[in-house]
């Protein structure tokens, strides 16, 4: 099949939706997304009826648990889908923000201002609750958007789709501002990523394999979201009891997330305090250890890690650890495996603590708190389209403001050069 016509014809429509799309006033908008959120609700039984095909697949195809968590939607999560959406028409609309300006000694008066990308593709895995997260934030920052979401949750991203862009349209957005490819063939992927005249920019959510395929292929710019191989390191002073609560949090809340602890670093001073205690709490959570020959004089049920183990991204209950001597060996593992996304040290030494936060190369740094708070929600973003992992136009929690660009406006009184 020719994709690539397919994409086209998609990415045409969406062009030209974009256009009016960026000149829809605030209220509009608003009201788009609030009939969006009503839909869902309303839609809820469609919507669970077509998520309850992906599911059994799933679970018949042997997809691992944490991920069918992901996949699986329920009146709860389509609620608080519903909220999130609410939550981003409550937020300030960034779409002709002043975020400069000034007079030149010719007279011409020149504001900076934020202005919609355009029209922006997103490709995502198994989580519906991205095509809800995507389209409301994408809406709100005036951009059209064309979304791809994985072949294990097609059937709830065709019913969520549908769902949303309805009430959407009819509140007054321009059709084709939300679409959805609806093949599950990987090469309508391949074609979407050279969709250079309508594609402004690429956002890949999902997986190291997904991200590193959209990266290499894509001749659309990319923004580049993270995979999250999160670590926490129990330093020698650190308060025993907060650290534990801290790294059993950061990996067994939602170990199926990119912001989850993948490895925990333990200071050798406080090896013998700390871990028997804490391997024990893990084990008894069904946690599958894995750690260095240190690590494996603490807990009979740590396995030895292989080189593989610290630079993995388990998205499971699968934990590495490591006793390393001193912060300056923390730092050299973090380095080494991090993947920038989210890093943490539990502490009560300040200058430590302030090298950890100078030193670290991440999107967020944390002392004394769980990775898991690197998420949209959390920092008041409202909902996020991902986390991003690279060092141009936005890092970090990418809420709003990240899906817009700049447009220089200038005004003149008959100034020639």
């Amino acid at each position: 099949m020719d994709y690539m016509a397919e994409l086209a014809e998609k990415g045409a429509i969406a062009k030209q939706a974009a256009r009016k799309l960026a000149a829809l006033s605030t209220s509009v908008k608003n009201k788009a997304l609030l009939a969006m959120a009503d839909a869902l609700e309303t839609g809820y039984s469609t919507i669970v009826a077509a998520n309850a095909k992906d599911v059994e697949r799933a679970e018949a195809g042997g997809m691992a648990k944490p991920l069918i968590d992901r996949l699986l939607l329920n009146q709860a999560r389509i609620q608080a889908m519903a909220e999130g959406v609410r939550q981003i028409a409550a937020l300030p609309d960034p779409v002709g923000e002043s975020l400069s300006g000034w007079v030149r000694p010719n007279g011409l008066n020149i504001t900076k201002v934020r202005v919609p990308l355009g029209v922006i593709g997103i490709i995502y895995e198994a989580r519906p609750n991205v095509t809800v997260d995507a389209a409301g934030l994408c809406l709100k920052a005036g951009n059209a958007v064309i979304l791809r979401g994985g072949s294990e949750a097609i059937n709830s991203n065709t019913a969520v789709t549908a769902v949303i862009a309805e009430a959407a349209y009819a509140a007054g957005v321009p059709e084709g501002a939300i679409q959805l490819v609806e093949t599950t063939d990987r090469q309508a992927v391949a074609a979407m990523l050279k969709l250079n005249k309508y594609l402004d920019v690429i956002i890949p959510r999902g997986g190291a394999g997904l991200i590193k395929t959209v990266v290499e292929n894509s001749t659309v710019p990319v923004i580049e979201t993270g995979t999250g191989v999160c670590h926490t390191f129990v330093d020698a002073t650190a308060d025993l009891a907060m650290a534990q609560d801290i790294a059993f949090n950061a990996k067994v809340s939602r170990p199926g997330v990119c912001n989850a602890m993948e490895t925990l670093l333990v200071h050798q001073a406080i090896a013998a305090d700390f871990l028997p205690a804490m391997l024990e709490r893990y084990h008894q959570a069904g946690v599958d250890l894995r750690g260095c020959p240190e690590t494996m004089k603490y807990h009979q049920a740590v396995k030895p890690a292989t080189e593989e183990d610290w630079a993995a991204e388990f998205l499971d209950l699968i934990l590495a650890v490591r006793v390393v001597g001193n912060l300056d060996a923390a730092l050299e593992h973090i380095a080494a495996y991090s993947t920038r996304h989210s890093e943490a040290i539990v502490t009560r030494d300040y200058d430590n603590a302030r090298r950890f936060q100078q030193e670290v190369d991440a999107a967020a740094v944390y002392v004394n708190a769980s990775t898991r708070f690197t998420d949209g929600f959390e920092f008041g973003f409202g909902a996020e389209i991902g986390i991003s992992t690279q060092k141009l136009h936005a890092r970090g929690p990418m809420g709003l403001p990240e899906l817009t660009s700049i447009k220089y406006v200038v005004n003149g009184n008959g100034q020639i050069r």
